[in-house]
């Protein structure tokens, strides 16, 4: 429900496509949510006890190569929570960053994401504000990778800015020399076709 909502999907479609029971089990187990106020009554959105009781964590990066150190850090900080939000970087965002075009456009890495099993949903981040994707998210945990510049203070302040409180968590990567950049360095003739 949390996903449809940030989404703004309907619900029951999600539910079906994501566990696949019939509407009888769904509808009853969704009266339970109501009866026990963790859904509102019009079935759909969460009540502000059923948020409060979801540990949402949010990370981000650019994912213009998934590679074992992209799957190590989203396992670690899915770990962390109930419900794993990624941002991928805008394309423009992403030249900044690293100094080259993307390999694929910010919709192709939005879907790649989405995809991973540990992923419960994956939005395109802002243009230069990343605090308006956090503010839609509200996390409690925004994860870091290890390769990550922000710094915690400015991810706090931030937070605070914007009236969240959300812890920061700085992931570490058991095999750091994994990486986009060193990848298309050793292999960016065959990438780019050079």
């Amino acid at each position: 429900m949390y996903v449809c909502q940030i989404k703004e999907k309907p619900v029951l479609d999600a539910i079906k496509k994501k566990i696949m029971l019939s509407d009888e089990i769904i509808n009853s187990k969704i009266d339970e949510l109501v009866k026990n106020q963790l859904v509102n009554k019009d079935r759909t959105t969460l009540s502000e006890i059923g948020r409060s009781s979801l540990c949402v964590v949010l990370a981000g990066g650019v994912f213009d190569i998934i590679h074992p150190g992209h799957i190590h850090t989203l396992n670690a900080a899915k770990e962390l929570g109930d419900v794993l939000v990624v941002v991928v970087a805008t394309d423009n965002t992403a030249v900044k960053m690293k100094k080259r075009q993307p390999l694929h456009s910010q919709e192709q890495r939005q879907e790649l994401v989405n995809s991973l099993s540990m992923v419960d949903l994956c939005l395109i981040g802002q243009e230069d504000d990343i605090f308006k994707t956090v503010n839609h998210v509200k996390p409690q945990i925004i994860a870091l990778g290890y390769d990550q510049v922000h710094q915690e203070k400015f991810i706090t302040e931030g937070c605070k800015k914007i009236e969240l409180d959300a812890k920061v968590a700085r992931l570490q990567s058991p095999i750091p020399e994994s990486s986009s950049s060193k990848i298309e360095k050793e292999y960016g003739e065959s990438i780019h076709g050079i």
